[in-house]
C-alpha cells in the first residue's frame, strides 16, 4: 500500500496511514499525500470474484498482524480495534453509530493517471470499523484488471457524535481474479443523500432522489477539491443514507439498468436489468438474503493492507434487517479458524513474507 512505512518523522506533520485528514489541499489528501511512498511492484492485492475478503482494521499498526514494523512493537489484543483506548477511539459511541466503510477501485494501473472520478466503490461494510477483522464481499460480476493491475483505496467518514470530522483514504494495489464478465463498469456518478435522516429531522427516505448504479466515494472536508458538501455535523456515510447497500455493490456496471432517470424528489425509478440482476440489493427493499463465501483471507488497517492463505470456507445467509448480527457472527467464527489455523503467506503491501 502506498504509505506502509511512513512514520511521523516522514513528513513536517504526522501523515501515517492512521492519521485523518481534514482541511488539506488536494496533493495532501489524495492518496494521503503517499504518491511517493510506493508499494512493492509485487504488492498485488488479490480480489476473488464472488468471495469475500477479510481486512484489518486497527487505530495503530502494532495492533494488528504488522506489528514487526510498528515502532512500538507488538499490542495486538484479539479483535480489538484501539487496545488500551476508549471507544472514542474508535470515533463512535456505540455499535449502533457505525456508519461504514467501503473499498473503491480504479481501472487503472499507473496511479498517476487516476483521478478522484475514476475510483467506484465496490464493496460497503456497514459496521466499520468495530472489530479489527473486517469482511468485504467482492462483487461476481467484476471485470478483469488490465494487463493484471488496477489501483484501489479504503474510505473511512466515521459518526459526527464522536470526536472531530474527518476523513480516512488509503491507497493500494489490487487485480480482480476469476472474472466472467468483460462488461465494464459503469461512469461512477456523485452519491446523493436520499436515505431516512431523523437526526436531521427528515423521517422517511426519498428512493427517487438516491444516485443508483456506479457511485463514486466521497471527498468531503478539504481544502479543495470536494464533491460533497455537507456540514460537519451532518456528513456523508458508507450506508443507506446515501444508497450504500451492505455487502457488494452488485448494480455498479454498464448493463446493470436499462434506464436510470436523473435523480431528484420527483423522479421515476430507475429500471433494473432483469436479465443481469442476480445477487443485485436494491435499497429499502425490505428483506434481502445474501450469501457469503470466502476462500481467501485478507487484511488491512487505517496503515495497512495485507492478505494470508486460509482454509476456512463459510456461507452466511441471512436478511438485510439481521446483517449487524450476521456479521458479528462472522467474525466469531473467523477468529476461531484463524486460531486454529497454520502458518501461509501474508501480504504487507511492501512485499511477501513468512507468517
Amino acid at each position: 500500500m502506498w504509505g506502509f512505512n511512513v512514520t511521523e518523522q516522514s513528513f513536517p506533520y504526522d501523515n501515517r496511514p492512521v492519521s485523518p485528514l481534514t482541511n488539506y489541499t488536494f496533493d495532501e489528501w489524495w492518496f494521503h499525500g503517499h504518491l511517493d511512498f510506493p508499494p512493492h511492484a509485487s504488492d498485488v492485492l488479490q480480489l476473488p470474484v464472488n468471495q469475500s475478503i477479510t481486512t484489518e482494521i486497527a487505530c495503530d499498526k502494532g495492533a494488528t498482524s504488522f506489528f514487526a514494523s510498528n515502532p512500538g512493537g507488538d499490542i495486538q489484543d484479539g479483535d480489538n480495534v484501539c487496545p488500551g483506548s476508549p471507544i472514542a477511539e474508535f470515533h463512535t459511541t456505540g455499535f449502533d453509530d457505525l456508519k461504514g466503510c467501503a473499498l473503491a477501485i480504479a481501472y487503472k494501473s499507473n496511479v498517476s493517471e487516476v483521478t478522484p472520478e475514476d475510483f467506484t466503490v465496490f464493496s460497503v461494510n456497514q459496521t466499520c470499523v468495530w472489530t479489527r477483522f473486517t469482511d468485504f464481499q467482492i462483487p461476481e460480476r467484476m471485470p478483469a484488471c488490465p494487463d493484471g493491475l488496477c489501483t484501489c483505496a479504503w474510505f473511512w467518514i466515521h459518526s459526527p457524535d464522536s470526536g472531530g470530522e474527518q476523513n480516512y483514504m488509503t491507497g493500494f494495489q489490487c487485480n480482480i481474479t476469476g472474472a466472467t464478465s468483460d462488461v465494464p463498469l459503469a461512469k461512477p456518478q456523485v452519491p446523493r443523500r436520499c436515505g431516512a435522516d431523523p437526526d436531521n429531522g427528515k423521517q422517511l427516505a426519498t428512493l427517487s432522489n438516491c444516485t443508483y448504479g456506479a457511485k463514486q466515494p466521497f471527498y468531503w472536508l478539504q481544502a479543495e477539491n470536494n464533491t460533497m458538501f455537507e456540514g460537519s455535523h451532518a456528513p456523508p456515510f458508507y450506508n443507506d443514507l446515501y444508497n450504500f447497500i451492505d455487502g457488494a455493490q452488485n448494480d455498479i456496471f454498464e448493463d446493470s439498468y436499462i434506464s436510470i432517470p436523473a435523480p431528484s424528489p420527483v423522479a421515476a425509478l430507475p429500471f433494473l436489468n432483469q436479465t443481469v440482476a442476480a445477487g443485485v440489493n436494491l435499497p429499502f427493499a425490505g428483506n434481502v438474503t445474501t450469501t457469503r463465501s470466502e476462500s481467501n483471507t485478507t487484511e488491512l488497517n487505517d496503515a495497512c493492507l495485507t492478505v494470508g492463505s486460509s482454509n476456512t470456507k463459510r456461507s452466511i445467509t441471512g436478511t438485510h434487517e439481521g446483517w449487524k448480527r450476521s456479521r458479528i457472527a462472522a467474525h466469531l467464527h473467523q477468529r476461531r479458524e484463524r486460531e486454529n489455523a497454520s502458518g501461509g503467506l501474508a501480504w504487507a503491501l511492501f512485499g511477501w513474507k513468512k507468517m
